[in-house]
């Protein structure tokens, strides 16, 4: 049996996902240092919803990036310290981090500045647009897609689901000049994934380059260019690229499933990764850590 962990990114957080994981070892001081850095109490926003204001609200992409990287390190080592491993790691855009920091690519501290940066970068991003689209003919998106300049696939999810980036009206046209089940406008600040990221990816890239990149102990899936890698500069440059550009996660999925045996481990407060896969891939075991409740699923024994 091969194990697969994989990390969702935002819109998988969940109000009140803190309080399943504050019991577990390490957590509190995790909590501690990544709140200090922040200047904000992140516990208190992943405990409950605070319905006060943006500043304080889960879903404020400042907010969101530091506190699910928060509860997937956390339950990650959680389940290590249990005796758990994987044979591969990946993550969807932000949970990309998660997978470099299982990998023991990153540093936890290295980790919650990264994501301060890149978020405070994204929540200052060029204003655009986001939409997912369930249900399509693939060759007429694309077709779509190539004819139109402001406007990219940011999230290429599945066969059967994508997520476009780029300028609202232009997303309206293809809503209207596209056949699709479910043509869904996302509550976005900017048009991630896509060229209209590309200041916001430059300084992030700098950034980068101030950060030392450890070998990684197993194979990371990344999100610019799938393959199974063990190269501390491909995985950095693969980081680099990720905010411009799209998140090919069906290539992911399509790649963790030449290992023999795959079990698709998702480590976050929502099905999300493990939905998607279970849609598009077939005869594979699929398991959720989600809570201090649910760390335990059936390993390589």
């Amino acid at each position: 049996m091969q194990i697969a962990w994989v990390f969702p990114g935002q819109g998988s957080q969940k109000t009140g996902m803190g309080k399943d994981v504050i019991t577990l070892e390490d957590a509190k001081p995790r909590f501690d240092f990544a709140s200090d850095m922040f200047g904000i109490d992140l516990f208190k926003i992943c405990e409950e919803d605070s319905g006060k204001s943006h500043d304080n609200d889960l879903n404020n992409t400042k907010n969101t990036q530091i506190c699910l990287f928060l509860i997937e390190s956390i339950l990650l080592d959680a389940l290590r310290i249990r005796g758990y491993s994987p044979d591969v790691v990946a993550g969807h855009s932000l949970g990309e981090i998660t997978a470099l920091y299982a990998a023991k690519v990153i540093s936890f501290e290295n980790c919650v500045s990264l994501i301060k940066k890149r978020s405070e970068l994204m929540s200052k991003a060029p204003t655009g647009g986001m939409a997912a689209l369930i249900g399509f003919d693939r060759n007429n998106l694309e077709s779509l897609v190539n004819n139109k300049e402001d406007i990219f696939i940011a999230n290429d999810n599945s066969s059967a689901q994508v997520v476009l980036s780029g300028n609202k009206e232009t997303l309206d046209k293809i809503s209207k000049e596209l056949k699709c089940k479910r043509f869904i406008n996302l509550n976005v600040s900017g048009a991630f994934h896509s060229r209209y990221m590309n200041e916001p990816s430059e300084r992030f890239s700098e950034y980068l380059d101030s950060l030392y990149f450890n070998e990684p102990l197993i194979p990371v899936i990344s999100n610019a260019n799938p393959s199974f890698l063990k190269d501390s500069i491909q995985l950095k440059q693969n980081l680099k690229k990720q905010m411009c550009n799209g998140v090919r996660w069906r290539e992911t999925m399509d790649l963790m499933y030449t290992l023999d045996d795959l079990h698709i481990v998702e480590i976050g407060p929502s099905a999300v990764l493990g939905g998607l896969a279970k849609r598009h891939l077939k005869n594979i075991k699929i398991s959720q850590v989600s809570s201090a409740n649910t760390l335990i699923y059936e390993s390589h024994e």
